[in-house]
């Protein structure tokens, strides 16, 4: 049996995007459902990108589950550690756009925040076969919201130290998501403690961190290999193995951000797959990976919808190769 290399935990859900771009939720006449949840968006991206990877993250046991599951099947994705709940429904989540195609969250369908399924994902049914054979673990912060997912991601993370997994966290902050939003802060910073590459906006840095310096932030961390600060059309800022730099966004017609920086994330991964982590150390390489990241991002959203945009290996090298010439 072949295991994937890398291991995507947390949320699968619906994106309900607005069709036309609004303000608020009464000016939205019709909604178009997305698959998405952005663990496993970058499940699926990478395995697009042809890095095998599995995704561990709870469902309900109802046709929204069940069409979630079959997609990352279908795809490719691993899904032995799905877990199914009974009774508990598969999240949707509506967003609205604005003309420039960024997004907002508007809240959920029919249930509040802390009654889907993937609030359920259990400790006890972590597959550990699954870290023993994998070699990064990508993690969000949303799941740190519920006391069950909660749970889980401590148990990955004691796993993926165990199988010395290196931890990749996208911070992904959503205050919608948590019930109290002034706990999130405190339980995100622990968990920053055991992250070896970060990925962050640049609201996200300012909030956590009171900068959006990369260097900074990654000698405030002590322990990451590597920080990122994505900045939307501004580009990114990077301090990889000691590395500083920053990337210019790439100029594409954006449709949809939605998936873009879960887009980036698996092009980041996909890339210290390929090249393995001492190579960071050239800083020539290191900004060829974030490069590549970007490309991967920015190709996410010129599509509406996080996984039907994404783009394959051989899309993303013939896109670098039309930006180089």
């Amino acid at each position: 049996m072949s295991y994937p290399r890398v291991l995507c935990l947390g949320e699968i859900l619906f994106d309900c995007l607005a069709d036309r771009p609004a303000a608020s939720l009464e000016e939205v006449e019709s909604w178009t459902a997305y698959p998405g949840g952005a663990p496993a968006n970058v499940a699926c991206a990478l395995v697009k990108l042809g890095t095998p990877a599995g995704f561990i993250g709870a469902a309900g046991a109802d046709e929204l589950g069940n069409s979630l599951v079959h997609l990352l099947q279908e795809l490719g994705v691993d899904t032995t550690g799905v877990q199914r709940h009974p009774t508990a429904p598969t999240r949707q989540v509506r967003v609205l756009r604005n003309a420039a195609g960024d997004r907002s969250f508007a809240g959920f369908v029919r249930f509040d925040n802390a009654e889907f399924a993937d609030t359920r994902l259990l400790a006890s049914q972590l597959p550990e076969e699954l870290f023993e054979n994998a070699e990064f673990l990508i993690l969000g912060t949303l799941e740190l919201a519920y006391p069950d997912s909660r749970d889980a991601i401590a148990r990955a993370i004691e796993l993926a130290e165990k199988y010395d997994l290196k931890i990749v966290i996208d911070v992904n902050w959503r205050p919608v998501f948590w019930s109290n939003p002034e706990e999130a802060k405190p339980r995100i910073k622990e968990l920053l403690k055991k992250v070896d590459f970060l990925k962050l906006s640049e609201e996200e840095a300012e909030w956590l961190f009171d900068t959006t310096d990369a260097g900074a932030i990654t000698y405030s961390l002590d322990v990451a290999e590597g920080v990122l600060v994505t900045a939307g059309n501004k580009g990114c800022s990077y301090c990889i193995s000691e590395n500083e730099g920053k990337i210019p966004a790439f100029k594409v017609d954006v449709e949809d951000t939605t998936g873009a920086g879960d887009g980036f994330v698996a092009g980041l991964v996909r890339q210290l797959c390929d090249r393995g982590i001492k190579s960071l150390a050239d800083p020539e390489i290191a900004k060829k990976v974030v490069t590549y990241a970007s490309a991967v991002g920015a190709m996410t959203a010129m599509k509406p919808g996080a996984i039907a945009a994404q783009p394959t290996a051989a899309e993303v090298e013939a896109f670098l190769y039309l930006y180089k010439n």
